[in-house]
């Protein structure tokens, strides 16, 4: 049996650690989650794979969009190629805008809202930088005021183009955009956190500019939740921005270590979603599950309906969710060279638009779903997350880590934990603006 103890925190360290907890200046307004979780797909076109803006074909997006839209969906996230868009740092295309506005209003015709991820940036593998900022333009783009300067016009022009849409959703800054700053990369654009805060200031206040008062946001790959003295920081992440993005993948240590049939990989999603909720200054901010899938060989092809099912209802049974965005749409044509095996088999539907079997059960749950929703309760038990408000090391949240087993242990005994950091386990406003009534200390979890 799992027992609970209080942890005592003293007021001054509460208090310290609610001083530090502000919102970005670039922040939106506060906003809820929507009354019904929002069901979606990251769109990759079924021709020619996000190359299709060099031979831009509008009746074939819109066949795909048919395709997407047929599963029930309610939105897609679309990704310009930031070198085809901007190709200069002083020139932004026209025709390339206009091209980006025809598949937004495409997507609106047929009832799907649209996000827009800005720069591309980091997909399936691939890096895509323009010119300017490589080799003999080698500048960091996270800091060279010049570079800096071109991004934020590229992100305003491309909101401000979509502002008047009523499909248009927001931007997202770029597609995992974290990746370039630090360790795999193999020539990463070195920062501190300090500097990668500046960065999302001025980003997503440009997205304002063009846009104001629309969804924008940013997002990372896990290695800012997990990777000890990675620059963009769990609470970059959960306070910068309209919402929280989480992409969850099982491929990143979680299936390897403890099995496709674990509850490690049901439960990852959800684990991902309630850890943000632990660096959040907002109680009721948004979390957006933006990029979850069912990768193979880590979840084999006869199971990925199950995996399906399971990790949806697993992140509808977190509070404040704002919605799921599967990844992703369409294979990955195997015409096309040198993606890792696992990024060819990805899609809901084939490239013959033809639904496979996660994409029917996504389509049903959907169906299941919309008209008789009821929110999850909140999460009564905090498991402490004995970590400071300026993290560095973070090892302990990953696959592996003693927070990271704790919390699956409790998800396996029947609890519904979530996240709360040690310097606030003590903060009763904070506990009660959760719903928490409960703490937990990592080691009471094995008492």
């Amino acid at each position: 049996m799992v027992q609970s103890t209080m942890v005592q925190t003293t007021m001054v360290q509460s208090t310290m650690v609610q001083s530090t907890m502000v919102q970005s200046t670039a922040s939106q307004p506060p906003q809820s989650p929507p009354s019904t979780p929002r069901f979606g797909v990251n769109y990759t076109p079924s021709s020619g794979w996000f190359h299709h803006w060099l031979d831009f074909d509008l009746d074939a997006v819109r066949a795909d969009l048919d395709s997407i839209a047929a599963l029930g969906m309610d939105h897609v996230r679309v990704f310009p190629l930031w070198p085809v868009f901007q190709p200069n740092r002083t020139l932004i295309r026209p025709a390339a805008v206009e091209q980006l506005v025809a598949v937004a209003d495409a997507a609106g015709e047929r009832g799907l809202d649209v996000n827009v991820d800005g720069l591309q940036g980091h997909l399936s593998s691939f890096d895509f930088q323009p010119a300017w900022i490589h080799s003999w333009h080698r500048r960091n783009m996270f800091t060279d005021p010049d570079v800096v300067g071109a991004e934020a016009e590229y992100l305003r022009t491309l909101a401000s183009a979509l502002a008047d849409r009523p499909n248009f959703i927001g931007m997202t800054l770029g597609n995992e955009t974290n990746q370039f700053s630090g360790d795999p990369h193999p020539d990463p654009d070195r920062i501190t956190p300090a500097q990668a805060a500046a960065w999302l200031d001025r980003l997503l206040e440009a997205c304002e500019q063009g846009a104001p008062g629309k969804f924008h946001l940013h997002c990372s790959y896990d290695a800012a939740w997990y990777l000890d003295d990675h620059p963009f920081t769990p609470a970059h992440a959960a306070r910068y921005g309209a919402a929280t993005a989480i992409h969850s993948w099982v491929f990143n240590g979680t299936q390897q270590r403890y099995g496709t049939d674990s509850a490690a990989v049901a439960h990852h999603a959800e684990y991902m979603i309630e850890l943000s909720k632990a660096w959040s200054a907002d109680p009721r901010r948004p979390v957006w599950l933006q990029e979850v899938g069912a990768p193979q060989p880590h979840v084999p092809a006869d199971k990925a309906a199950d995996f399906t099912r399971a990790t949806v209802a697993n992140a509808l049974d977190c509070p404040d969710l704002w919605g799921i965005t599967w990844w992703c749409s369409h294979d990955v044509s195997k015409d096309l060279a040198d993606f890792p095996e696992l990024e060819y088999s990805l899609g809901l539907l084939t490239n013959d638009r033809e639904p496979k079997p996660a994409g029917l059960e996504l389509a049903k749950i959907v169906g299941e779903i919309r008209g008789q929703w009821a929110p999850p309760a909140p999460r009564s038990v905090g498991l402490v997350l004995d970590l400071p408000e300026e993290v560095t090391a973070r090892a302990t949240c990953g696959p592996g880590g003693g927070f990271y087993e704790a919390f699956m242990h409790l998800l396996e005994e029947g609890a519904r934990p979530t996240a709360v950091l040690a310097g606030l386990a003590g903060d009763k406003n904070h506990l009660t603006a959760r719903g928490i009534t409960e703490v937990l200390a990592v080691e009471d979890v094995w008492s």
